[in-house]
């Protein structure tokens, strides 16, 4: 078995993979629950993914696992990095390509994580990575508005905005929501005039909010993450 765990600055999620079979995941917000469960669980393998330094404690919980990983840009992975700075590559990206690659091998594929920020990572059919794009994230956006003007408010998000807000929350809500959908359907029409054949995967904790509101084509695979770093273990364990 092998124990996948991705760490986000407010949410841990942890995947337990027999071979490249996503058994079981979890999430855990409080870190006391994710330490007992990971010093309690037996398995072969381990990989940790980290974007706020949690690379210490969580590997010295890990003391009865033999194999043990953390995703860096120095680690192994089983495609070519074409990025100019691949120190500066945040390890959610690095794993979520590996990912869509291990989903779709020699198709050009498109991976756009939907969180605090919106990414967009591209990968040709010959498992060359060569980058993206970064953009704010739909919670993000409202929260500039209000953040950087007098008098606008925080508006919430909804899952119908007006076309035509008739007040200013409204307003906020079409012009973010709805500027951000025909952003995501953009990007993606750009992308397939470009590559043949183009495999577009949603993931993150917004994919969900968003895959039944765009016009383009798209898989919407919530586990990709994980099955990436699972790609990873596995190409650096070599069984």
């Amino acid at each position: 078995m092998n124990l996948v765990v991705d760490y986000g600055n407010s949410l841990a999620k942890v995947g337990i993979f027999d071979g490249h079979q996503l058994v079981k995941q979890y999430a855990f917000n409080d870190v006391e629950d994710l330490k007992t469960f990971v010093q309690n669980f037996s398995a072969e393998n381990f990989i940790l993914s980290s974007v706020a330094n949690h690379e210490v404690p969580v590997m010295d919980w890990i003391d009865h696992i033999q194999r043990k990983y953390v995703l860096t840009a120095s680690l192994p992975i089983p495609i070519n990095n074409l990025y100019a700075t691949p120190h500066t590559l945040g390890v959610d990206r690095i794993a979520g390509i590996c990912g869509a690659w291990q989903k779709f091998p020699d198709s050009n594929s498109l991976v756009i994580d939907a969180g605090t920020c919106v990414t967009y990572d591209f990968i040709d059919k010959d498992g060359n990575y060569h980058g993206g794009g970064i953009a704010p994230g739909l919670k993000m956006r409202l929260q500039a508005m209000h953040s950087f003007t007098a008098r606008l408010p925080l508006a919430p998000v909804t899952d119908n905005p007006p076309l035509i807000g008739d007040s200013t929350e409204a307003c906020l809500q079409s012009g973010a929501i709805n500027g951000m959908i025909e952003e995501i359907d953009g990007i993606i029409r750009r992308y397939r005039h470009e590559f043949e054949g183009l495999q577009v995967i949603l993931c993150g904790g917004d994919g969900r909010f968003f895959e039944n509101k765009l016009k383009e084509s798209i898989f919407a695979l919530p586990e990709l993450v994980l099955s990436g770093l699972n790609s990873i273990l596995i190409y650096n364990v070599g069984d």
